[in-house]
C-alpha cells in the first residue's frame, strides 16, 4: 500500500467540482466525474460536465466539456438549467454517462472515451429522482442506485446498460435506520458492499457528513456503519455532502466536496485516505489541507476547517486570487497539517481595517502570537513561535480585536 500525499482542495481553486464520482479505468488513470458549480455563484450546478483525470492525485488534466444540456437528444432537457451529479460505468469498450436534471429525470450517454464527448441516449424509462449512481458487482451484474429520503431506490441495470429492471427496484436504505438523505455511491469491498452516502446523523440534521452501510447484497440488508468524514467547518453556510470511495494504487480514497464563499454552493472537490480495521470497518478521518513542510508558503484557501464568519473567496488582492476573507473577532482558520524541524517562526501574509492580533495554535496549543496594524492590501507579519515544535502538527491562526475586519492569504513557518 502506497498512501499518495493529497494536497486539498484537489483542483484548481477557481474550478468548483462537487459531487464526485472516481473511477479507475483500464489505462490506470484515475477520473472524476462530478457536477460544476459556478464560482461564487448562489445556484447549485451549471448545465455542463467537465471530466478530470490523474495519474498522481496531484497533477489533473481537464478533459473540456464532456456533457451539457445542449447536447441532450432532440434538446429533451436543454432549458431546464442544470446538470446535477453523474456517474459512470464501463462495459464492452463503451463508457456510460448517468446525469440527472432538476424536473427529476435521469439521463443515459455514451462515448469510446472515458473523458467523451458523451452522445446522448435519452430519458431512462422508469427513474426518477437525483444522483444516479452505477455499480458492476463480480458477476458483472450492474446496479442502479438512485433517490433521496425514502424515495432511494436501487434496481438492475439490463445488460444494454440503458434501461433498468422495474420489477427488481426496491428501498435499499431508509431515512429511520440509516438517515438517509442522498448522495448514494456503491462498492464492492472484500466481498461486501459499500453503500456511501450523505448523512443526517449530526448539526440538527444537516447533511454535512458521509456516512456508510455494509452488506452481503447489492440492494438490501445494509447495516449502518458511521460516519467517514463530516465536512461541518469548512464553511459557515455548508449544508450538504456528497462523495465516492475509489482505490487508487492500493490505497482506498474518500472523495467529498467543501462550500466555498459563505454559502452551500462553489463547492470544491478534496480527498483523504481512508483505512479498514480488520472487521472491514471504515474509521471516521478529519479534513486535511495537505502535508506542508519548512519554509514553504501556503495559501490560506487551502484552511481544513474555519470558525466564526470567515469564509474562502475571491479576493482581488490576494497574491493567489482567493483568501480567508471576513475574519472577525475569535475566527480562526485551521491547516491539517505541517511537518515541523525545529522552526521557531511565522509568517502571515494579511489586510485588516482597524488593529488585530493573531495567535497561532499547533495541535490546540498556544505557540506564538502578532499585532496586525490596518492596511488596505495584504501584508507580511512575522512572529516568534515560543513553542519550537518537530513533528507533524495541525495549525491554527486565530484573530481577535474590537470591531475589525480581516482576510488572511498566506501562511509560512521557517527558522528566523
Amino acid at each position: 500500500m502506497n498512501t499518495i500525499p493529497v494536497t486539498n482542495p484537489l483542483l484548481p481553486i477557481d474550478v468548483f467540482v462537487p459531487d464526485a464520482e472516481a473511477h479507475v479505468w483500464e489505462d490506470g488513470r484515475i477520473y472524476l466525474y462530478g457536477s460544476l458549480d459556478f464560482s461564487g455563484r448562489r445556484s447549485y450546478c451549471s448545465d455542463e460536465y467537465h471530466v478530470f483525470s490523474s495519474d498522481n492525485l496531484r497533477d489533473w488534466v481537464d478533459h473540456g466539456v464532456s456533457f451539457s444540456l445542449a447536447r441532450t437528444r432532440d434538446g429533451w432537457a436543454k432549458d431546464l438549467g442544470a446538470l446535477y451529479a453523474p456517474d459512470c460505468a464501463y462495459r464492452a469498450g463503451k463508457y456510460y454517462l448517468y446525469y440527472c436534471v432538476p424536473d427529476g429525470r435521469c439521463g443515459v450517454a455514451v462515448s469510446e472515451n472515458p473523458a467523451g464527448p458523451f452522445e446522448d441516449l435519452g430519458p431512462m424509462e422508469h427513474v426518477h429522482g437525483i444522483d444516479p449512481a452505477v455499480m458492476i458487482d463480480h458477476t458483472g451484474q450492474a446496479w442502479f442506485y438512485w433517490g433521496q429520503f425514502d424515495k432511494v431506490r436501487a434496481a438492475k441495470l439490463r445488460d444494454n446498460m440503458t434501461e433498468i429492471d422495474p420489477e427488481t427496484a426496491v428501498q435499499p436504505l431508509s431515512v429511520a435506520e440509516h438517515e438517509f438523505h442522498e448522495g448514494s455511491s456503491v462498492k464492492e469491498i472484500g466481498g461486501k458492499y459499500y453503500y456511501l452516502f450523505t448523512d443526517t446523523h449530526r448539526h440538527g440534521g444537516r447533511a454535512t457528513s458521509l456516512g456508510y452501510a455494509v452488506s452481503d447484497y447489492p440492494d438490501h440488508g445494509f447495516t449502518y456503519g458511521g460516519v467517514i468524514l463530516d465536512n461541518f467547518g469548512c464553511d459557515p453556510r455548508t449544508w450538504n455532502n456528497h462523495g465516492s470511495l475509489c482505490e487508487f494504487r492500493g490505497q482506498w480514497y474518500l472523495f467529498y466536496h467543501r462550500s466555498t464563499h459563505g454559502g452551500e454552493y462553489s463547492r470544491h472537490v478534496c480527498a483523504e485516505p481512508i483505512f479498514f480495521d480488520e472487521n472491514g470497518r471504515i474509521g471516521e478521518v478529519k479534513m486535511t489541507s495537505g502535508l506542508f513542510g519548512a519554509g514553504e508558503e501556503v495559501p490560506a484557501y487551502r484552511s481544513a476547517e474555519l470558525r466564526g464568519s470567515a469564509r474562502i473567496a475571491g479576493d482581488a488582492g490576494s497574491a493567489y486570487g482567493y483568501a480567508v476573507t471576513e475574519i472577525g473577532n475569535g475566527d480562526s482558520a485551521l491547516y491539517r497539517s505541517y511537518s515541523f524541524d525545529g522552526e521557531d517562526a511565522f509568517t502571515l501574509r494579511v489586510r485588516t481595517d482597524k488593529p488585530c492580533r493573531a495567535e497561532v495554535y499547533l495541535d490546540g496549543w498556544y505557540a506564538g502570537s502578532v499585532s496586525i496594524q490596518p492596511a488596505n492590501r495584504f501584508a507580511k507579519i512575522t512572529g516568534r513561535l515560543e513553542r519550537p515544535s518537530a513533528g507533524v502538527h495541525a495549525a491554527e491562526v486565530r484573530f481577535y480585536g474590537e470591531g475589525f475586519t480581516a482576510a488572511l492569504d498566506a501562511l509560512r513557518f521557517h527558522r528566523d
